[in-house]
């Protein structure tokens, strides 16, 4: 790839979108095998340069002389000082919930500007996604007010001045704090980020999960909580070793199942570290023909990830010889640093490196032979309640993924993500631009910027083929065969980047960009019947083999309910060559006809079920979400 210079797949643009969807899928599919995005390095540098300066540069500096401990590049003085890492939790949280840090910029689908985040969150009437809508008294409505813009504006204030602040004397704060180390952050300083986080989560989910608030929040709440801990500072760090425990084995265990190892081939065919054709395609069963995880794929991801990421934490938690936590800090060390170097599309770089860092100041810096084990803790009902608590949400998240978002699951990295497919007649797309906000559709971001329409299509088509390459794409485009008519000339986006043009955030969830936000876009463009069609799905529970869709038309909600077998979506291909993987409909709108058994449409190769009883029973209501 260039330099400045994108590598697009090799096909005449002018003529592109006139083949037929399964040949443009195709098409971008093995492009993304060799090249990935095919991104310029320039992208790819810029963000190193963002890590460099922003994240470590200024954050570094900010918390090393704002707490005496010299300058920033004498890092033997301070790696393990607390108070540093408290700061670059806090500086890490600060910039997630200014939206530069995950999900920001071009690799997030993020082109002109290429932050979302505050230019969407301080701007009244842009659309906030309460958790609960219509459940929660004060939360009603998906119009950002003045209220929401000075709640967050607070956020970031109470945040921020934390990290300024030269802190309190650690022996004065909590007790068995070691000697030799310098100052705390005042735990009352910890309490006014909280509660704004809080109170902002129940308003807007969008922040809430932007902030990567049910990693960070924890931790914030430990700091806080130093002075009250009956072992005091040995407490805390012992609560911070379970933290980082639950998210490392909370995500290994969500990498059971099918879904994970077609995760991997597309994230190393993305990374500019790897060049080499030959490397990427070992990763696929036999590109370009087969595209599916390979054995190759298959051992990176379950071998070098899901067994890496469960056992090595354990050995980490209990191990008292320092020797073996030094090689297993430095193997999640090297484990976060890999993803890293991959550059995945939600790019969450800063939060791999705090992670890696972690694993460096916990247990290394505090080693369980040093009196910080768990056996250590100053209750044995302080580690069991703790464990239960940082697990509730990953357990419940993993047995109903409808009720919890996947990062509060810890399914980051897992590919058995909540996600969807819009697709639009001719012209509609642009219906979306009445809606509020600092920015466009990103097909016209694109255009801005110099690219030709036909090259700007291309660039979005290539996210639609990223997303095809993973398990539950290959359902996703077979409901969009099923129910868009006149499939091949619709313009069919991936959800995740198209939502966040139009709420400031992607990460993966669809629970971001689900039917709630589409009757919101409905209030605010007004489509026709048929004009804009969606296909949704959740993710997969642990304990079942199937998926659950809906298929949402804007202009009418909720018109068909059903499930599809994780196992067919996964033994096809991307494009789908043998046609559309078999559903189950559960519940049909009995006023709604799919497009494929449409009199003027022809039947698609496999049929559908239907379920008159489902329909007969369900409400309008129920229909409508």
């Amino acid at each position: 790839m260039g330099f400045s210079t994108p590598v697009p797949p090799p096909v005449d643009m002018e003529t592109f979108q006139s083949q037929s969807l399964s040949d443009r899928v195709r098409a971008v599919v093995l492009h993304w095998v060799d090249f990935g995005f095919g991104s310029p390095l320039l992208f790819h540098c810029i963000y190193i340069a963002k890590l460099a300066v922003l994240y470590i540069g200024l954050g570094v500096t900010l918390a090393t002389l704002t707490s005496g401990l010299g300058a920033p590049w004498h890092v033997m003085q301070w790696w393990n000082e607390p108070i540093v890492y408290q700061k670059l939790v806090l500086w890490t949280l600060l910039l997630e919930t200014i939206g530069v840090a995950g999900s920001w910029g071009p690799l997030a689908g993020k082109f002109k500007p290429m932050t979302g985040g505050y230019l969407f969150w301080l701007r009244p009437g842009t659309i906030r996604m309460p958790p609960w809508p219509g459940k929660l008294p004060g939360t009603n409505g998906f119009n950002r007010t003045i209220v929401d813009v000075v709640l967050y504006a607070l956020l970031l204030v109470a945040t921020f001045v934390p990290i300024i602040l030269p802190g309190a004397p650690g022996a004065q704060v909590a007790s068995n704090y070691p000697e030799g180390f310098g100052n705390l952050v005042s735990p009352v300083m910890m309490i006014a980020p909280l509660v704004l986080l809080v109170l902002i989560g129940l308003r807007d989910k969008v922040i809430f999960i932007a902030a990567r608030a049910e990693q960070y929040g924890p931790a914030v709440l430990m700091f806080a909580l130093v002075p009250v801990f009956a072992g005091g500072f040995v407490d805390m760090i012992i609560m911070l070793k379970l933290l980082i425990f639950s998210v490392w084995v909370g995500a290994g265990v969500s990498k059971f199942g099918k879904h994970f190892s077609f995760v991997i081939p597309p994230m190393i065919s993305n990374s500019p570290f790897i060049p080499s054709k030959m490397v990427k395609r070992m990763h696929y069963r036999n590109a370009p023909e087969d595209v599916r995880p390979g054995g190759m794929g298959v051992l990176v991801g379950h071998g070098l990830g899901t067994l890496v990421e469960i056992a090595t934490p354990i050995v980490l938690l209990f191990t008292t010889n320092f020797t073996v936590a030094l090689l297993a800090a430095g193997l999640m060390i090297c484990f976060h640093l890999f993803i890293t170097s991959t550059f995945p599309l939600a790019v969450p770089l800063e939060w791999n490196l705090l992670f890696a860092y972690t694993a460096g100041f916990l247990f290394i810096g505090f080693p369980n032979a040093d009196g910080y084990s768990i056996y250590d803790a100053s209750s044995p009902w302080l580690v069991i309640v703790s464990l239960a608590g940082l697990f509730f949400f990953p357990v419940l998240g993993n047995l109903r993924p409808d009720l919890v978002a996947f990062t509060p699951s810890m399914r980051q990295y897992a590919g058995n993500w909540a996600s969807a497919l819009w697709a639009f007649q001719p012209g509609a797309e642009d219906k979306l631009e009445v809606v509020t906000r600092p920015t466009k559709n990103q097909v016209n971001q694109l255009q801005q910027m110099g690219f030709p329409q036909e090259a700007a299509e291309l660039t979005l088509q290539q996210t639609l083929g990223w997303r095809t390459m993973h398990s539950q794409g290959r359902g996703l485009l077979s409901l969009m065969y099923m129910h868009v008519s006149d499939v091949d000339r619709a313009t069919i986006r991936e959800a995740e980047f198209a939502c966040n043009s139009l709420v400031g955030f992607n990460f993966g969830d669809g629970h971001l960009h689900n039917h709630h936000l589409i009757a919101e876009l409905q209030r605010r463009c007004h489509f026709e019947p048929g004009e804009f069609i969606v296909a949704w799905v959740e993710s997969q529970p642990i304990h079942k083999n199937t998926q659950e869709y809906m298929v949402i038309d804007a202009a009418v909600g909720i018109v068909e309910r059903g499930t599809w077998n994780v196992a067919d979506a996964v033994a096809e291909q991307p494009w789908l060559p043998n046609g559309p993987i078999p559903t189950h409909v559960t519940w049909r709108d009995p006023n709604y006809t799919p497009a494929s058994e449409r009199p003027a449409q022809q039947p698609t190769e496999r049929t559908v079920s239907s379920s008159a009883e489902a329909a007969a029973e369900t409400s309008v209501a129920d229909r409508n979400g």
